[in-house]
């Protein structure tokens, strides 16, 4: 069952995530089938790996080595406790693989390494992996690339010549920014024999947050062509069936696909060899900026309730919107703010410039005091301003797309002209021009206009999809729904970026 609570919080400060035995099973039978007999698995957690190995040896009659790492002796503890066999567990090493990584190499190598992301990790470990990418790859990977990249990266190079690896990672392994270094390394080096992705009816994780995947890879020589394989049921026996045979049934897609392409599109997202290159993006005709982070939205981010009893001017309080959970529709209405008002939910940001403190009206600083007096002034953001008041500001944008969602209609149309925090990017149009704004709206809306979101977006859990300012700018819009607008026809001034 999946973690809930303190306890999920407590899973992703260690990025602990078991894996089900019906990926175990498959993955480990991957690894095993390039011939050897010595598995590793470098973050063994509750040991599902061994297990799948200890099944197959009895189902093949074939003798399997085991090698394990953990870093964390509680979980080894538990480990036991959940039936790992005692001479399994004097097998585990506990060390931290990628910073003590072993001196030897090993013929099969199956992982569900700690999805830890990148701001959880301490200073000086971000350092030490910043070196290992520099010395593997010639230049440091983007900070933003998590500790179970390191892992993937620590195996493969302890990878026998003939062995397999098989790791089941977050779709950031090749959606985020780090990710044409590290494929194009693995691309020229070793053989990619398939990518497993799942239909979000069929994670392997239910209810967590992540996108998984599986990366079946042979240190062999480099082939053009790979399977990509979906899963869209959580069918047990699918999977297997596949790795055992090839074998194909309804509750898996299985496409010979080209490695160029796959490096080109991203493993996560269907082929995309028949799609029509877009010559526009949404960068040729907006810009994408962020919304405002207060950095501390219950202090800064009201409602009218507290608006009236605090008497602040209306000079200091700007029209916002928060949660997109807020916005239902594909358009903010001016009944659509009144309604949020009447259910009690913030629509205003407290907007204050640099003055001194003692030059605001009565009312502003008696709240801030009560600011101060809740620590509101020490939180990580609101600390590096100066003053800690001071909020960052932003002309209200036609548009809105929200950051981070699973709603299918992801741009809104911001009528009202509301400033939205964070969870928000704004798009600005490159012209001022109403007519222009109408034509960009018929762009953005277009059922084929969202589905791109896909190829420039990191997918998360359920379908969810995030995407950042600049990535947003590179939105490929379809040349039919471009023409069909007529926005260019019209002769606007428009920044070509192409």
């Amino acid at each position: 069952m999946p973690a809930n609570g303190p306890q999920r919080e407590a899973l992703r400060e260690k990025g602990q995530f078991w894996t089900p035995e019906w990926i175990a099973d498959a993955m480990v039978t991957y690894a095993l089938d390039g011939g050897y007999n010595d598995l590793l698995d470098p973050a063994v957690g509750l040991g599902a790996f061994f297990h799948a190995a200890r099944r197959i040896e009895a189902e093949q009659g074939r003798a399997i080595g085991l090698h394990g790492f953990e870093i964390d002796p509680a979980v080894v503890a538990d480990a036991a406790r959940k039936g790992l066999r005692a001479d399994d567990l004097n097998c585990i090493i506990v060390r931290d693989f990628v910073l003590q990584p072993p001196q030897t190499s090993y013929g099969a190598i199956v992982a569900n390494p700690p999805y830890i992301r990148h701001h959880r990790l301490p200073q000086e470990t971000k350092r030490q992996l910043k070196q290992i990418g520099a010395t593997t790859f010639g230049a440091a990977l983007d900070g933003r690339a998590g500790l179970h990249i390191y892992f993937l990266v620590r195996a493969l190079q302890i990878l026998k010549e003939g062995g397999r690896l098989s790791f089941i990672m977050p779709a950031d392994t090749c959606e985020g920014v780090f990710s044409p270094i590290l494929w194009n390394w693995i691309a020229n080096n070793f053989r990619l024999d398939a990518v497993v992705t799942f239909a979000p009816e069929a994670t392997p994780f239910p209810g967590v947050d992540t996108n998984p995947m599986i990366f079946m890879i042979a240190n062999e020589r480099p082939e053009k062509t790979f399977k990509w394989v979906k899963c869209l049921n959580s069918h047990p026996n699918a999977l297997m069936d596949w790795v055992r045979s090839g074998s194909q049934t309804g509750d898996i897609d299985i496409r010979e696909r080209d490695l160029e392409e796959g490096l080109s599109t991203g493993f996560s997202r269907p082929p995309q060899a028949s799609r029509q290159v877009a010559i526009r993006t949404l960068g040729d005709y907006a810009e994408v900026i962020r919304g405002i982070a207060t950095g501390a939205n219950n202090f800064f981010f009201l409602t009218k309730k507290q608006l009236d009893s605090l008497r602040i001017p209306s000079e200091f309080i700007v029209h916002s919107i928060g949660r997109t959970r807020d916005i239902t529709e594909s358009e903010i209405s001016r009944k659509a703010l009144d309604d949020l008002e009447i259910q009690g939910k913030p629509t205003f940001l407290l907007s204050l410039d640099s003055r001194p403190f003692d030059q605001f009206p009565s009312s502003v600083q008696e709240y801030l005091m009560q600011g101060v007096l809740q620590g509101v002034h020490r939180r990580p953001l609101i600390a590096t301003r100066n003053p800690w008041y001071k909020t960052e500001t932003r002309m209200p944008p036609p548009f809105l797309f929200a950051y981070l969602g699973r709603r299918s209609s992801r741009f809104i149309y911001n009528k009202e002209r509301t400033v939205p925090l964070s969870c928000f990017h704004c798009v600005y149009p490159r012209s001022n021009d109403a007519e222009f704004t109408e034509r960009l709206w018929t762009i953005l809306r277009h059922p084929d206009t969202v589905a791109n979101l896909s190829l420039v977006g990191k997918s998360y859990g359920s379908g969810a999809i995030k995407v950042e300012p600049r990535a947003l700018e590179r939105l490929p819009l379809p040349n039919h729904v471009v023409a069909s607008s007529g926005i260019d026809q019209a002769g606007y001034p428009v920044q070509h970026r192409f």
